[in-house]
């Protein structure tokens, strides 16, 4: 029998308030990404969450079958604080056995073809690993 923990993907119920919080105060390049990249299975027909809780943190968007996460780095991800925070979430993540993906905002407004792109090869890549 599996672990409950892993069957739910290490979601932390006690970051919930804030995660239901930040899926309605999304950023200009979050909301983007997701209505025209993520929402709906758009994206190889998997489905995403948005502001998902999980370890101590709450990834912007996952997709639970394939562990893969993707964050939008937003301004404030350039101050020197928020880069180690960012860097060692990202560690940690990788270490639960995600797959973390990161873009910038300006990546996102500026580039989504690109991104699009970027997300399909990492879908593409972790599904030929399953095989």
């Amino acid at each position: 029998m599996t672990n409950p923990k892993e069957n739910n993907l290490l979601y932390n119920k006690t970051l919930q308030p804030f995660a239901h919080e930040l899926r309605y105060t999304m950023t200009k390049a979050e909301a983007c990404l997701w209505k025209y990249a993520l929402r709906g299975k758009h994206m190889k027909g998997y489905s995403f969450n948005r502001q998902r809780p999980v370890l101590n943190y709450i990834a912007d968007f996952m997709c639970k079958k394939l562990k893969l996460i993707i964050e939008v780095d937003g301004y404030s991800h350039l101050l020197e604080d928020t880069i180690i925070k960012d860097e060692q979430k990202q560690k940690d993540l990788e270490s639960a056995g995600f797959k973390v993906l990161r873009f910038s905002d300006e990546q996102v407004l500026k580039g989504m073809p690109n991104v699009i792109l970027a997300i399909e090869s990492a879908i593409e890549e972790i599904e030929s690993k399953k095989t």
